[in-house]
């Protein structure tokens, strides 16, 4: 089958690997993957940011038809269509039943090994071994559904559900003014998920024309195009001197949290889903001093597709405008590419 590995720094290749087979476990499947995608997250090793051993499998959101099951898995059968979150957790651990699936006691991650020590295959490739099909494959009911609903049903796998996370994270309610801290896939889905939650003004710090057309079709009220002590105080101007109620970080920087912070109003709360990377740091003087509060992390998508799946069946709910670029598997590199030179807000790949 073709799968996408990373070699290195700018250095993605399509490549011709063994298929996957069921491991033995008793718990597994294979799922041919229907569309991929390339997550922001995925950038950071593409830019050498961080550099884990190489070559590797690559990608971690997928949607597809499940090929074979093993002999222990309950509910998942052969000819399924199913949603796969970024890893895959056993869904009955305390954790799991308590809502953080991420923090499964025997959580595995796309591209690494799972709980018994066996490979797993990135997300980005023609077929994937689910190690736990149970509890983490959700069963689309209809079968392959129609093409123009891939994009939205696939950013439940991820991207989405992570925006999702930081408007929950944050408190955001009926009412609620919020600030979202990043123009990315994870960044305009954030301002959609405020929309869905009932914000009355939401603002969108962006300076890219083609990402405040987005959010403003997800439910934008306000661009804001300024950075660092300019933004800060251009949020503050917009609500009555002391900010908005909510702030949603979706970047992962120091500069970023830095900003977020300093915009929350006082005993406001910033939920943060941006992957950690450039040395975030939390001042404890300042979150002393304003009672702002900080809440978030990887989001649990597994725990939210219930919830989300029938409002975008029934088309209630239209995420997947944050693929605004497609390639074929086989050009992977140039999905990569895109998004680096910010041609491309997020890529999506077919097989």
């Amino acid at each position: 089958m073709r799968a996408t590995l990373i070699y290195g720094e700018r250095d993605i290749r399509s490549e011709i690997v063994p298929d996957p087979s069921l491991s033995g476990s008793g718990q597994d499947a294979i799922v041919r993957v229907t569309a991929a995608c390339v997550c922001g997250s995925d950038l950071w090793p593409y830019r050498g940011v961080t550099q884990p051993n190489m070559p590797k499998r690559i990608g971690h959101e997928f949607i597809g038809v499940v090929e074979e099951v093993a002999a222990g898995v309950t509910s998942v059968r052969a000819g399924d269509f199913v949603i796969a979150p970024f890893y895959d957790c056993c869904g009955t651990c305390a954790n799991c039943v308590g809502g953080f699936t991420t923090s499964c006691l025997e959580v595995g991650w796309w591209g690494g090994s799972d709980h018994w020590g066996h490979d797993v295959d990135g997300a980005q490739g023609e077929l994937v071994r689910v190690p736990h099909a149970d509890g983490t494959l959700k069963v689309v009911e209809g079968g392959l559904p129609s093409a123009d609903m891939i994009p939205d049903l696939l950013t439940l796998s991820d991207v989405f559900l992570t925006g999702h996370h930081a408007a929950i994270s944050a408190g955001v309610t009926a009412g609620s003014t919020v600030a979202v801290v990043g123009d990315g896939a994870v960044g305009l889905s954030a301002v959609l998920a405020a929309r869905r939650l009932g914000a009355e003004r939401i603002v969108a710090m962006s300076r890219h024309a083609s990402r405040q057309d987005v959010a403003r079709a997800f439910g934008a009220t306000d661009i804001v195009p300024e950075r660092g002590d300019e933004g800060v105080a251009k949020l503050k101007d917009m609500f009555s001197g002391i900010g908005p109620d909510a702030v949603l970080e979706c970047v992962g920087t120091k500069e970023s949290m830095d900003q977020a912070l300093r915009a929350a109003r006082p005993g406001g709360q910033v939920g943060f889903v941006g992957v950690p990377n450039g040395g975030p740091e939390l001042p404890m003087r300042t979150m002393f001093g304003t009672n702002v509060g900080v809440r978030g992390g990887i989001a649990p998508v597994r725990n939210y597709i219930d919830e989300i799946l029938p409002e975008v069946l029934a088309g209630d709910l239209r995420p997947g405008q944050v693929f605004d670029a497609r390639f074929a598997l086989a050009d992977a590199a140039a999905a990569y590419a895109a998004m680096e030179e910010r041609r491309a807000i997020k890529s999506l790949l077919t097989t």
